[in-house]
């Protein structure tokens, strides 16, 4: 397995990641009932979000927290989900990549997943 390399591969890794949570049963009802996305326009920010995350380009411009703590006031996000979407994107990173990158995803989300989770409480 390789390691997350470039954008075509932070493509591949949200795609399938976010496959992944539209099926889920404890937060797949975020996105799917609550929010309701536009896919076509946020998937684009979330490549943005973690190329910049992972490869200093700053592609993105955007407050994530201002937007997940509106969510929660429409629906409350627990410690549940926050450790569920850590499950899926931990597994989903491991299915399709490993290496230095590939941690620095997972531990980047558990560090995003705690600051949320503080920040929505």
């Amino acid at each position: 397995m390789k390691d997350i390399e470039n954008r075509e591969d932070i493509e591949q890794l949200v795609n399938a990641f976010y496959a992944k949570v539209l099926k889920d049963d404890k937060i797949g009802f975020f996105f799917n009932e609550i929010v309701q996305i536009d896919w076509e326009k946020h998937f684009p920010i979330m490549y943005d979000f973690w190329e910049t995350i992972l490869f200093d380009t700053m592609k993105y411009k955007g407050n994530p927290m201002t937007k997940h703590i509106v969510l929660s006031k429409k629906e409350p996000l627990t410690s549940e989900h926050f450790e569920r979407w850590l499950l899926l994107w931990g597994h989903t990173v491991n299915e399709y990549f490993a290496g230095e990158r590939a941690s620095e995803a997972k531990e980047r989300a558990k560090m995003i997943a705690e600051l949320m989770k503080f920040k929505t409480s």
